[in-house]
């Protein structure tokens, strides 16, 4: 499995190797022996799957504070998106700042956002299917989030169209109205 830091360097993207023959592939998704060599240690306590039915819908910019806080391992089962992480560690260099990937079905790449960032995804295809694994139970008193448009964040959420938000996220607050947060 390739590992590659983006631009903020704690956000990872995984790219497993696939193993190909005339039935199809076989990947291997999580190997923790695998991640331990390149300084990745997480245990993971829940796996969290959506379904987007439409192109344009976002979902996010979500997180969890301490004691509930998660780093989560994203991928797409089926469509694609634009996963997006934001970092909001405050006193980090690069607080403010995000990075962005496509995952697909397709591509097979995963990424891997650690605690102390905001995560969304932006679905390309219809009928979009995202898993996902976390390192900390949901929590509803723990969980906040910030609007996806936030203007000082200036968030790429890739080619223009109709966006579909929840109730929720329609009314999340910008990253200044966030207030203070632990991880």
């Amino acid at each position: 499995m390739d590992c590659t830091p983006l631009r903020i360097s704690d956000v990872i993207l995984l790219q497993p190797k696939r193993f190909e023959d005339d039935r199809g592939w076989f990947q291997e998704t999580w190997n923790a022996r695998t991640l331990e060599k390149n300084g990745i240690t997480l245990d993971f306590v829940q796996d969290n799957q959506s379904l987007s039915r439409k192109a344009g819908t976002v979902r996010g910019l979500h997180l969890q504070v301490a004691p509930y806080a998660q780093a989560k391992l994203v991928r797409v089962v089926v469509g694609a998106i634009i996963d997006v992480a934001v970092d909001i560690r405050e006193g980090s260099p690069t607080y403010g700042q995000w990075v962005s990937a496509e995952l697909s079905a397709e591509n097979g790449a995963q990424l891997l956002v650690p605690r102390g960032f905001a995560h969304g995804f932006r679905t390309l295809v219809p009928d979009t299917e995202v898993c996902y694994k976390v390192d900390g139970f949901y929590d509803r008193a723990s969980e906040r989030g910030i609007r996806y448009d936030d203007p000082e964040l200036g968030i790429d959420w890739g080619p223009e169209a109709e966006i579909l938000l929840s109730e929720k996220d329609k009314v999340l607050p910008l990253l200044k109205d966030l207030g203070p947060v632990s991880f």
